[in-house]
């Protein structure tokens, strides 16, 4: 059969470890059939990043920014351990984090649901929506290590070389410290994204930060919320019936698992980071989580929320087919193929793209699922987990 055209490549970032493995055959077996495939490759697998230097992360998010939608793989953010493992020459940063930067965007993540898995959290009934701020706190920090007694300060020279400065601590002997920062500009970007995704899905906003402890840094992300919410958006969200409510981010947690869902939880960098996570993995799977990056500009980057896999991968290297569930992956696709479908107004190449997320849906609710959701299953209850390529298989078949 004729395959569905594109009008203009998205960029394709492919990963490591065992999400690399399952991109090549989610592409095999559930695109290029189909899709008459068009992207800009960037290989951001991790002796690629330390032989390049780290150099082709940012080519592929200048990439994102021209050509406005990118899907990436999961990726090492390498530590010790790592850097011996592969032989690095450098570690470098979170590549995540500095796409984030360039794009200066914000992560929305939901979860996927499918009807026979269950959340383990009974009274949830509507999914809850992570908006995470993409920019600074840990990810863009510097640390250092203190070899012995003396002052660590925090210096600030403005122009003309006025200069303020805080002690950090005054050690009496070896030590560690860090240094993180925010901007103003990306901060309130962050807000009108989650107060305008709100308007698009008619959910309630909160966002939650602690200011109680961090007067001046968590205390300045709470006042821009509150001003952006109330000189641009509080008439909108009033008129369409839409709450904002701000609170302590131990309290956020505590309402959240006794709550019923169906809102846009507004979260800092590292707090979205893992707030997303327990989510996912309450909400059936981390492998179940949609996630896309938005920019300010209007460029879009689908990836998968979850790591690497590595587990599984060390069992793959040993022959073994592994039941990785690939559905996060796929929805990565699944999204870009239908961002760029809207923006380039191929319809014929959207449809696709939801037909097979409904045939991974299907499949599932069939009983045909990898191990981690078999365990969680209340539908018809598989008689094995399948291993990845069986899975896949099958979601082929339904395609």
């Amino acid at each position: 059969m004729a395959k569905i055209g594109m009008k203009t490549p998205l960029v394709e970032i492919d990963g490591d470890e065992m999400t690399r493995v399952l991109w090549e055959l989610v592409k095999e077996k559930l695109i290029l059939p189909f899709v008459d495939l068009r992207t800009e490759y960037y290989d951001l697998g991790l002796m690629n990043r330390d032989a390049t230097g780290d150099g082709v992360t940012a080519e592929s998010a200048q990439a994102i920014l021209r050509l406005g939608v990118g899907v990436k793989c999961a990726t090492i953010t390498a530590n010790a351990a790592r850097r011996e493992e592969y032989g690095l020459r450098a570690l470098h940063p979170s590549p995540n984090a500095t796409i984030r930067a360039v794009l200066d965007g914000t992560v929305f993540r939901k979860p996927i649901r499918a009807a026979c898995i269950k959340p383990s959290i009974s009274s949830w009934k509507k999914p809850i929506v992570i908006g995470r701020h993409a920019y600074g706190d840990v990810y863009k920090a510097v640390e250092m290590e203190i070899e012995g007694p003396g002052r660590v300060e925090l210096v600030y020279t403005g122009p003309g070389g006025v200069r303020r400065s805080v002690t950090v601590a005054d050690f009496d002997g070896p030590g560690i410290v860090q240094g993180m920062h925010n901007k103003e500009g990306s901060i309130r970007s962050f807000a009108r994204a989650c107060f305008l995704y709100a308007l698009e899905e008619k959910l309630p906003v909160w966002f939650a930060a602690k200011d109680t402890i961090s007067k001046i840094y968590d205390g300045r992300f709470k006042a821009i919320f509150a001003e952006v919410y109330e000189t641009e958006f509080r008439e909108k969200c009033e008129a369409a019936g839409i709450s904002y409510f701000y609170t302590l981010i131990d309290d956020a947690v505590a309402r959240v698992v006794k709550g019923e869902g169906g809102f846009l939880w507004a979260c800092k960098n590292y707090d979205g980071d893992v707030m997303s996570d327990m989510i996912a993995g309450a909400a059936g799977s981390l492998a179940m989580m949609t996630s896309v990056l938005v920019s300010p500009s209007g460029a879009f980057e689908y990836e998968a929320a979850h790591g690497t896999v590595q587990k599984h991968y060390y069992r793959y290297r040993g022959g073994e087919k592994t039941s990785t569930n690939p559905v996060a992956l796929i929805f990565a696709w699944t999204g870009a193929l239908a961002k760029r479908a809207e923006l380039d107004g191929t319809a014929e190449l959207g449809d696709f793209a939801r037909r097979l997320e409904r045939a991974a849906l299907d499949a599932i609710e069939a009983g045909e699922m990898t191990g981690d959701l078999a365990v969680l299953s209340r539908g018809p209850k598989p008689a094995a987990a399948l291993n990845s390529w069986d899975f896949i298989d099958a979601i082929a078949g339904r395609l």
